[in-house]
């Protein structure tokens, strides 16, 4: 391959391969046969125009298997309102947007459970094929290179299994440095130039009081020199916003997800990247937020957008010091395990990242993280349901076990997991659940045999 881009380094020649391989989306979609597995991209680089494409050949199909990370537009995908009873096409996801919760309660959407550090492996070594790749990306260079925008994640493993390769090429892509960041046009089979749709524009909400008093929490915890890693949402915007009005500062970025927090953050001073490993950039694997995180990152050479089993490994984690790891969870239980992706029977999200920044974190020097969900919960009928329980409900999920949990953060408070025996978690646990449930915890982990006589008493 190396060879075969040398040889096409002439424009003329470059120019003329274009002009080869370039076809309308009804054409390219042809390539699609039933019983193939069909990849549609990641995050920002999710095509659009082959969707609708494809969508119209939907009563010529049978059991196509469509993959994607996290469908993040308004719109439903063209080919599920093609195909309402999933006879023709089966979506699946290894990341859920709130679109694809929809779509998964109505049994049209099934989620690939996978840790995010091991997609690209799970794509190269771990499934039989996938006979067409589609992705978006940014218009061709002159030397023949489509940069993949604000994403690159697992791509390479979908490259290096993918039997076909077509581009979407949209203007709208912001051009993103980084790590392995295009592909050549001698590495594509087919080029579609699209009608240049608007990348997914996540504003997040306001952070609620309770949002801002776990914030709090967190921040007080927080020195000059970390490095971060936040997720999105008004309680991790609202850190930066508290972040930016104290003295901390000298802050390094490396994530999994880059978000406006961050924008927020440079332009107040905050972020020098002066940490271990890439020293002056802010590393990230994917970026989604409003235009202004595009924008910033587009031609930025501070921006550092690489693959995930490199950003999101444990060891490059770990190796700056004092990351700080801010992610949010549905449910913790009285052993300290984590719920990330359901609410009972429900799916809510997928397993994402957490995990590795979790235990990346820890192994970082001086390094913390923090899992924060609020007390309680209210219900349709307005009563309040304690997001701290003694266990944790039939069907939930465990994103991060018991061994990994390092702080849990609700409005009531932040407490360190990390070397403390099981009784002593629980005790822990209970003096930041909603006072209104703390006496009911206590009689559910002496049932457990967690909570003994010699407990402390709160």
């Amino acid at each position: 391959m190396a060879e075969e881009i040398r040889q096409l380094c002439k424009i003329d020649d470059i120019t003329a391969l274009y002009a080869k391989k370039l076809v309308s989306a009804d054409e390219a979609v042809k390539t699609v046969k039933s019983g193939d597995t069909v990849h549609y991209g990641l995050f920002c680089g999710i095509i659009q125009d082959l969707d609708v494409a494809l969508a119209k050949r939907t009563e010529e199909l049978e059991n196509v298997l469509v993959c994607d990370t996290i469908w993040a537009y308004p719109q439903t995908p063209a080919i599920l309102l093609a195909d309402p009873d999933s006879k023709h096409f089966k979506y699946m996801s290894t990341h859920m947007s709130a679109l694809d919760r929809k779509m998964n309660k109505e049994g049209r959407c099934w989620f690939i459970p996978v840790q995010f550090r091991e997609n690209t492996k799970l794509w190269a070594e771990n499934v039989d094929s996938i006979d067409v790749a589609m992705l978006q990306v940014g218009p061709m260079d002159r030397f023949g290179h489509f940069n993949l925008g604000p994403q690159i994640a697992e791509y390479w493993g979908i490259f290096s299994k993918a039997k076909k390769i077509i581009v979407e090429v949209n203007k709208n892509q912001p051009q993103i440095h980084g790590m392995q960041n295009s592909i050549h046009i001698s590495q594509v089979d087919l080029v579609v130039e699209s009608s240049n749709n608007k990348l997914p524009n996540l504003v997040a909400k306001p952070a609620s009081e309770v949002e801002k008093k776990i914030a709090g929490h967190i921040v007080e915890r927080i020195s000059s020199g970390s490095t971060l890693q936040l997720g999105i949402g008004g309680m991790p915007n609202y850190v930066g916003s508290m972040i930016n009005e104290s003295d901390i500062n000298d802050l390094s970025v490396h994530t999994e997800m880059f978000v406006d927090a961050y924008v927020k953050l440079y332009n107040a001073g905050k972020i020098t990247g002066n940490k271990n490993t890439h020293k002056g950039k802010m590393v990230f694997t994917f970026a989604m937020g409003s235009q202004e995180v595009y924008d910033f990152l587009d031609n930025n050479p501070m921006g550092c957008c690489g693959p995930v089993d490199y950003v999101n490994a444990l060891e490059v984690i770990a190796a700056n010091d004092k990351v700080i790891s801010i992610n949010s969870c549905l449910q913790v239980d009285l052993f300290g395990q984590v719920n990330s992706e359901s609410a009972g029977l429900q799916h809510i999200g997928g397993t994402g990242g957490q995990l590795d920044y979790v235990m990346g974190a820890f192994k970082s020097q001086g390094g913390q993280s923090f899992l924060c969900t609020p007390s309680v919960r209210q219900n349709k009928d307005g009563s309040l349901e304690s997001l701290i329980t003694p266990r944790l409900p039939e069907g939930s999920i465990v994103s991060s076990p018991r061994s990994a949990t390092h702080f849990v953060v609700t409005e009531h408070g932040a407490v360190n997991l990390k070397g403390k025996s099981t009784w002593q978690r629980a005790e822990l646990l209970i003096s930041i659940a909603h006072p209104d449930f703390r006496d009911g915890l206590i009689k559910e982990a002496e049932k457990m045999g967690i909570w003994k006589n010699s407990s402390k008493v709160l």
